[in-house]
C-alpha cells in the first residue's frame, strides 16, 4: 500500500511510520518543518505539509491509498483539531482517498454509565483542552458527507510508549477495561492496530477503540 503519515515525528506517528515500513509498505512521512527531517525514518519519503491547508492534504495524499492523521496540536492551539478535520477531510475529497484519524479517549463512554471519560470525576483537568477539542475533532467527522471513507480511533485512557505484544480488543463508543479496571494499550501495539485497520479495513464512516 502508498500509505502517506501525517505527524510522523511524534510518539505514535513514528511508531506508525516504523510499523507500516516493517509490513512493507510504500510510506510517505510528514512533518510540518523540514528542520525535522533527521527525525523521521530513513526509509520513508520525507514530505512537509500542513494537515490545516485542504490543498497540502489533496497534494500528499495524490497516488496514494491511505492517508493516517497522527497530528497534535500545542498546548493552547487545541482548537486545530477540529479545523484540521475540515482540512483533511477536504483535501481528501478531491483525492478520493481514505482517511484513518487518531482521535482521543475522552468520548468514550464509561462502562456502566452514561458519562463520557471527559466527565468523570477522576479525569485529570489539566487533559480537558485537549479531551474536548478531540470531541469536536469526532464531531466533524460524523457531520461529514460521504465524500470521503473515514474511520476514527480513539486510544484508551493510558496510551504511552511500552512493549509491542501483537495483541489487542476492539471496541466500539465504550472505554475497554481490563479485569482490574484499567485501559490502556502501548504506542506499539496501537500501531499494529492502526495498520492491521489500514490493510483490512473493519470501520467506515465510524470511530473504534482498542484495549489490551
Amino acid at each position: 500500500m502508498r500509505i502517506t503519515v501525517l505527524g510522523a515525528t511524534g510518539a505514535a506517528g513514528s511508531r506508525i511510520v516504523t510499523e507500516a515500513l516493517d509490513r512493507g509498505h510504500d510510506v510517505t512521512a510528514v512533518t510540518r518543518d523540514p528542520a525535522r527531517f533527521g527525525a523521521l525514518h530513513p526509509a520513508a519519503r520525507h514530505r512537509t505539509g500542513n494537515a490545516l491547508d485542504p490543498d497540502s492534504v489533496a497534494e500528499l495524499s495524490a497516488g496514494q491509498d491511505l492517508l493516517i492523521s497522527a497530528t497534535r496540536p500545542a498546548p493552547g492551539q487545541e482548537a486545530q483539531l477540529a479545523d484540521a478535520a475540515r482540512a483533511l477531510l477536504a483535501g481528501l475529497s478531491r483525492a478520493g482517498v481514505r482517511l484513518l484519524l487518531l482521535g482521543g479517549a475522552g468520548s468514550l463512554r464509561l462502562p456502566g454509565s452514561d458519562l463520557i471519560l471527559a466527565e468523570g470525576p477522576d479525569f485529570p483537568p489539566a487533559l480537558l483542552p485537549i479531551a474536548l477539542a478531540c470531541n469536536d475533532q469526532l464531531a466533524v467527522c460524523r457531520a461529514a458527507g460521504p465524500a470521503v471513507d473515514w474511520a476514527y480511533l480513539s486510544p484508551p485512557a493510558v496510551f504511552e510508549p511500552g512493549v509491542r505484544t501483537g495483541t489487542y480488543r476492539l471496541g466500539t463508543d465504550e472505554l475497554l477495561v481490563d479485569a482490574d479496571g484499567n485501559s490502556g494499550v502501548s504506542m506499539e501495539d496501537f500501531a499494529i492496530a492502526v495498520l492491521d485497520e489500514a490493510e483490512h479495513p473493519k470501520h467506515h464512516r465510524t470511530r473504534f477503540t482498542i484495549g489490551r
